[in-house]
């Protein structure tokens, strides 16, 4: 899917204008000439300048018969939209499901399924994609020291 540059423009310039509206209410720290809007606010600036120049770019394009939105071909093809699917399904089934079952559960149910859709056979789908949930999670856990639920691993957990 492709939308046409005005489109991206218009949103772009929304969420910069949206962003220079919420800092405005940002403390200011007495005696300093710049404040902790000071950021937020050059980088609302730079997507409001980045949002015009693709608008206008955009409504160029729409001169030329570019439409709203265009296709890509691989939304024709079953396979793509199925690993399209699964991967937004395990976005979906990680927020609701990840503190009862816990990272390491789902790590390896997601991957799993994200290889298999890849055409990965399904032993060595799983045996990656334990690895790869057990190198995350001691990556995050233990060096990052982000918290990861532990879920039904609870009594197990390291």
């Amino acid at each position: 899917m492709k939308l046409n540059d005005a489109v991206l423009g218009a949103l772009f310039i929304a969420l910069g204008a949206a962003v220079l509206f919420g800092v405005q209410g940002f403390p200011k720290i007495p005696g300093q000439p710049v404040g902790p809007a000071l950021f937020p606010g050059l980088i609302a600036t730079g997507l409001c300048v980045a949002g015009a120049v693709l608008l206008v770019q955009g409504w160029r394009g729409r001169r030329n018969g570019e439409r709203w939105l265009a296709w890509e071909p691989w939304v024709q093809s079953p396979r793509h939209v199925a690993a399209l699917a699964v991967l937004l399904g395990s976005v979906l089934l990680y927020i609701f499901a990840a503190g009862k079952v816990g990272f390491l559960p789902l790590a390896v149910l997601i991957l799993s399924a994200l290889f298999m859709t890849l055409r990965v056979p399904p032993g060595r789908a799983v045996l990656i994609a334990v690895i790869a949930a057990l190198v995350v999670h001691f990556a995050f856990y233990k060096l990052l020291r982000v918290p990861l639920p532990w879920g039904v691993l609870t009594p197990y957990a390291w």
